[in-house]
């Protein structure tokens, strides 16, 4: 049976799952017992798990992320939240530096089955310390998985293959899609979610809308401006295929290039920096394959490479939008 759940009470119902059906899975981090996750993530799990396995944590990064390494080592699940990815810089060297080359540098004999659980985006005038996504730059080191929902129906699927994974799995939640009442969400971001457990494979994009015309390739809350701008383009016949990429390491190269070759042109959609990161790796992986096949030079809308303005209107402008996909998509077909 399946309800419609906004995407918080999503994400905490794969986890409680997953910890009812492994007792090796477990929860740590600042504000995820009581307050049940300032994002809502870990709502309702320390009253039904206790705070054995649902652990709030001191403010030390470093510490909790660190104990996850050992944890994972000895055969725990361990979840970790941290609370805005922002944050990662404390922790860094427990992230890339170990969880993510255990297996590798162990001769394959360690596993790491960890999840990082993290908030980004803006949006919310909260500026340049609490407002990134910065994925692209987890996605560049070797051994980490990233996963991008954005919608409820996705958010479980991939959290419970996350957990089942014995790779570590960092795990981005935007909090402009979480459905919580203090932050504004699309209404399409919360869908219906079945009761029962399922898994959403890691590394498979989703054609979320067809078209003929133009290949829109996005992530997370960009995949409604995408979907919201192909409605405006429709009006001037212009067709827009969307690609929620959903997982960018692995990447689903196979949809996009299929995809790509079908339109012959590409528009990469991205709320993470410009410089260095997801919108150049999905060009450059498209043009390698099929460049020759375009009708027109990839082009990309993502984040300028200045620091997050807290002024709300300074924000809007820099942010990606409808109104910049549908401008640089007429530009594109002509």
């Amino acid at each position: 049976m399946a309800r419609k759940l906004p995407m918080y009470k999503a994400i905490a119902e794969a986890i409680a799952q997953e910890m009812e059906r492994d007792e090796n899975v477990f929860v740590m981090g600042e504000d995820i017992g009581a307050y049940g996750g300032i994002f809502g993530a870990t709502n309702g799990l320390l009253e039904k798990f206790g705070p054995e396995r649902v652990r709030d944590t001191p403010i030390s990064e470093s510490a909790f992320i660190g104990a996850a390494l050992g944890a994972a080592s000895k055969g725990m699940r361990p979840i970790v939240e941290l609370m805005f990815v922002d944050f990662f810089g404390v922790a860094m060297d427990q992230i890339y530096n170990h969880i993510a080359k255990a297996h590798y540098m162990s001769g394959e004999q360690v596993k790491m089955p960890i999840v990082i659980t993290t908030a980004i985006g803006g949006g919310y005038s909260d500026a340049a310390q609490h407002s990134q996504c910065l994925y692209g730059l987890f996605a560049h080191v070797p051994g980490l998985k990233i996963v991008i929902p954005s919608n409820s129906y996705d958010a479980k699927g991939l959290m419970i293959s996350s957990i089942r994974d014995d790779n570590p799995v960092m795990y981005f939640f935007h909090k402009g899609l979480m459905g919580l009442g203090w932050m504004p969400s699309p209404e399409e971001a919360a869908v219906e979610v079945p009761e029962e457990p399922y898994t959403v494979p890691i590394g498979e994009a989703k054609v979320v809308r067809e078209g003929d015309d133009v290949t829109i390739a996005t992530v997370s809350r960009m995949v409604y401006e995408a979907l919201w701008a192909a409605e405006e383009l429709e009006k001037d016949g212009i067709s827009a295929e969307v690609i929620d990429l959903r997982t960018l390491v692995p990447l689903d190269k196979e949809t996009l290039i299929d995809s790509v070759r079908k339109t012959g042109r590409l528009l990469v959609v991205d709320e993470d920096y410009m410089s260095y990161g997801m919108s150049g790796e999905i060009i450059a992986t498209v043009v390698e394959r099929i460049g020759s096949e375009l009708k027109a030079l990839p082009r990309r809308i993502a984040y300028p490479d200045v620091p997050v303005p807290y002024s709300r209107v300074l924000e809007r402008f820099v942010l990606p939008d409808r109104e910049k996909i549908v401008k640089t998509v007429k530009d594109m077909v002509g």
